[in-house]
């Protein structure tokens, strides 16, 4: 659905302040609610009964689906009206009722969404959260503040995802699952709490890595599972016996930066 005359539209009974500023293209569908401080970019679309407020900069070509709540005070007992924000690329999708904080002086001041992602409906986005791009995120997927999300993750539905947790890119996170620890790049996680079922050889597919590229990552993921080596043991191993792709790069780099430990 777009708005293809290029005129912004806004229904009669949608109340938008005169200072927030809309882009050419943008429709703001009935009793929808568009505070002063707010900024949309040309051809997003606001469905019905949206709540847009605080420091909130949304990209173009966004669909936001009725009943959407975006750029509230986050959930945070210091927060005192601190002039924080949510900031939200181009071409993204959040579903019915999805509410997205804004971010803490304490955290990074922002709560940050990329481009081409799919957040579905009754979708919670807590504050100081930053999230990539091509990402999907099933159902009432839940994520508690600081959560760091990185590029082409698939959430299934009713994930709860802890605070302070990263996810690396590729990864899959089977439905209901609980996430307390940092999920490495390119794996499958599920169970209450999540454990690590093995690669997403489906992703690693459709991302049309090289055979040599997926082997050399199957090889970092038997290294570090299945060697009975501990974590600082297997990324020197990991090291000094791997080619060092990007890829594999990345893997290694994302298990050193780890801070509340991965999923095993």
């Amino acid at each position: 659905m777009s708005n293809l005359s290029g005129q912004t539209f806004i229904d009669r009974t949608a109340i938008v302040d005169s200072n927030a500023r809309l882009g050419p293209g943008v429709k703001v569908g009935p009793y929808s609610v568009i505070e002063g401080n707010v900024e949309i970019g040309a051809g997003t679309i606001i469905g019905s009964h949206v709540h847009l407020e605080g420091w909130t900069v949304i990209g173009k070509n966004n669909r936001i689906l009725n009943h959407a709540s975006i750029g509230q005070a986050p959930q945070y007992l210091n927060y005192k009206k601190d002039k924080t924000y949510v900031i939200i690329g181009n071409n993204n999708t959040i579903g019915e009722f999805v509410t997205i904080h804004r971010g803490t002086v304490d955290g990074l001041g922002e709560t940050r969404i990329g481009h081409n992602n799919i957040i579905g409906s009754h979708c919670h986005i807590a504050h100081d959260c930053s999230l990539g791009n091509n990402i999907e995120m099933g159902s009432s997927t839940n994520l508690a503040g600081h959560v760091n999300v990185e590029n082409d993750v698939i959430m299934e539905e009713l994930v709860g995802v802890h605070q302070f947790v990263s996810i690396g890119k590729l990864s899959l996170i089977e439905s209901q699952s609980k996430v307390t620890k940092d999920v490495p790049p390119f794996l499958v996680v599920n169970g209450h709490p999540a454990q690590v079922g093995g690669l997403n050889y489906k992703g690693l597919k459709r991302s049309a890595f090289s055979a040599e590229v997926i082997e050399e990552i199957s090889r970092a993921f038997d290294i570090l599972y299945n060697s009975n080596m501990n974590v600082s043991d297997a990324i020197n191993y990991m090291d000094q016996e791997l080619s060092g792709s990007k890829e594999v790069e990345d893997f290694i780099r994302f298990i050193k930066k780890s801070v509340r430990g991965i999923c095993r």
